[in-house]
């Protein structure tokens, strides 16, 4: 039996997963980019999904050969498109922060998300006269005010950090131009994986003959994932071949067995962080019921909340003026605005 309030809570749990991946990065030390996010990379997107995905779902091989070969083979190849804006996400991180890379490329897709599976079926326009849908589109269009109003908070802040340079202080990395164009990009291919999740619902479904349950999610899940770590294995084994740092998967001794260990670590948590989000965004998924359409829209506002606060917490915003500061807690009310107008739309749309 569904609980839509449940359902709300666990796609919270998963919001705090997805907004503390990449935090454990924070410790990496003494290797490249390219080791610790191919690393990442195959525990979030290939060792947990089939671990669990095995663990979860009764006769998960089965399951693959009683579904459609074509939706295997297209919820698959729209995985492997994230998984670019996987890595644009990464990248992003590194030039605008937590809080910006997060609350942009979350917003556009938590409208992408929603208006691209309209488009895809055909009823854009039957669901905007659809009680609720004229709802849904104000909340969309408010969405991107809030997205815009974000990016001049952004380049606020790199005025503000070059102000501060100028007058002595540390110079903070920051390249607001360079993280929008990233975040853009992650924004709209992150709409792109929740598209992949729902054409991979035929296997989802079938996982539910087979018992998984609240767990059915976790078979389409693979696929999806499958397709990410795929994009990302090649792209970061040549990134490690042109740069000569494949070897630092081995060299224990070059760093010490401690802090290979500890970069080993945590990579497999920040890999543990990121599938966490969608495990537990099944769950919620299957809780939703009737809301079940609610359930992305609800996700994403969870993710703009919790970068947030890791954002605060890690002071990214600390040397920024007030007026900066302001523009960013007005983008941030402006998007929490839209969230809760197109889940009340959703709402009024049951």
């Amino acid at each position: 039996m569904s609980n839509p309030l449940l359902g709300t809570f666990v796609h919270a749990v998963g919001g705090v997963s997805a907004s503390t991946c990449y935090v454990p990065f924070q410790k990496v030390k003494k290797w490249s980019w390219n080791t610790y996010w191919l690393l990442q990379a195959a525990f979030a997107w290939f060792v947990f999904p089939v671990i669990i995905g095995f663990l979860t779902v009764p006769d998960l091989v089965s399951v693959f050969k009683d579904s459609p070969i074509s939706v295997i083979v297209n919820a698959t190849l729209l995985g492997a498109v994230y998984g670019f804006g996987g890595m644009c996400f990464g990248f992003a991180i590194r030039h605008i922060g937590y809080s910006l890379t997060y609350t942009i490329s979350i917003g556009i897709s938590a409208v992408l998300g929603t208006i691209v599976p309209l488009l895809m079926h055909g009823n854009l326009v039957e669901k905007y006269k659809a009680p609720g849908g004229a709802i849904i589109f104000i909340g969309m269009f408010i969405a991107i005010i809030g997205i815009a109003i974000c990016g001049v908070a952004g380049y606020r802040k790199e005025a503000d950090l070059k102000r501060n340079a100028q007058q002595g202080d540390a110079i903070i990395s920051f390249d607001m131009k360079k993280g929008l164009i990233l975040t853009l990009i992650a924004g709209v291919l992150s709409a792109v994986f929740g598209i992949s999740l729902e054409v991979g619902a035929p296997v989802a479904e079938m996982a539910g003959k087979y018992g998984a349950g609240n767990f059915e999610g976790n078979a389409s899940l693979i696929l999806s994932t499958f397709g990410a770590f795929a994009t990302n294995l090649v792209w970061f084994v040549m990134a490690g071949i042109k740069n000569n740092t494949l070897k630092e998967f081995t060299d224990v001794k070059g760093i010490g067995k401690r802090s290979f260990g500890i970069n080993f670590g945590m990579s497999v948590l920040s890999g543990a962080l990121w599938y966490g989000q969608f495990f537990f965004y099944g769950i919620a998924h299957v809780q939703m019921g009737a809301f079940k359409f609610a359930s992305w829209v609800i996700h994403m506002s969870m993710l703009i909340f919790f970068s947030y606060i890791i954002g605060i917490i890690m002071k990214e915003w600390q040397a920024v003026s007030k007026r900066t500061y302001n523009t960013l807690i007005l983008a941030l009310f402006v998007l929490i605005a839209s969230f809760f107008i197109m889940t009340y739309g959703s709402m009024q749309g049951a």
